[in-house]
């Protein structure tokens, strides 16, 4: 069977010389790469037509992790540390997104991307966690690699099924963080602080979107399991 193509989005940035680019890190390209896809970068600064003719032959998308999502499209609360908001990014993100949940097209979405999912779909953000949610864990960290807390999934989720377990321990990068959840979507999974740190879109042929980043965690092979899954449902699809 010929692998199937996943969409990674990008992120607007320049290099050195203040030249513009589009990028996002290897590892997202690596854990699509061992699950079994073809990874694909979606520029985020396409025009509607190409946009949507670059989707149309995707088999799946994985929202990537980055910057801030413009509180415009939430009601946000404004705050000093929002940053990176960028709003080809934002723009092109949450129609990819409402566009895989008419379609039934499979998506994975980490970090950003489950907050663009909640977004999406009409939900809120914390937009600054340390002053608007009361915890004893420190969710902004800057190892990749280190597991900081663990996170409990509902057993009769999906998630459990992928992961073969319950209870994962997980790396945890973000200071924003899913508050009012969309009315389409379910919690399946938590941290010990009641922070929410993974959801499922029932009804879906794959949506899943989790808070931390697996793809710095593919040596467990709960996290392979992950894009396992996710690029097997993909093969599914015929764009």
């Amino acid at each position: 069977m010929t692998k199937p193509l996943i969409g990674i989005t990008t992120y607007n940035s320049k290099n050195k010389f203040e030249r513009d680019i589009a990028a996002v890190q290897h590892t997202y390209i690596r854990a699509v790469a061992q699950g079994g896809g073809i990874p694909v970068l979606v520029p985020a600064i396409l025009n509607d037509d190409d946009r949507f003719d670059l989707y149309s032959r995707l088999q799946g998308v994985l929202f990537s992790g980055g910057g801030d999502i413009d509180i415009k499209y939430f009601h946000g609360e404004d705050h000093d540390r929002i940053s990176d908001v960028d709003d080809f990014r934002d723009e092109t993100e949450l129609t990819l997104l409402k566009q895989s949940v008419e379609d039934g097209k499979p998506f994975l979405a980490i970090c950003r991307g489950v907050q663009v999912m909640n977004v999406a779909l009409g939900g809120t953000l914390y937009t600054h966690i340390p002053d608007q949610f009361k915890t004893a864990i420190e969710h902004s960290q800057d190892e990749f690699t280190t597991l900081i807390h663990p996170v409990n999934i509902d057993e009769d989720s999906r998630l459990a099924e992928i992961f073969g377990e319950t209870l994962l321990q997980v790396n945890s990068l973000h200071h924003q963080a899913l508050k009012d959840i969309a009315s389409p979507l379910k919690v399946v999974g938590h941290a010990p602080d009641g922070m929410i740190e993974a959801v499922e879109l029932p009804g879906h042929p794959y949506a899943m979107g989790v808070q931390w980043h697996p793809e710095w965690l593919t040596d467990q092979p709960v996290m392979r399991n992950l894009f396992k899954s996710f690029v097997d449902a993909s093969k599914n699809l015929t764009p």
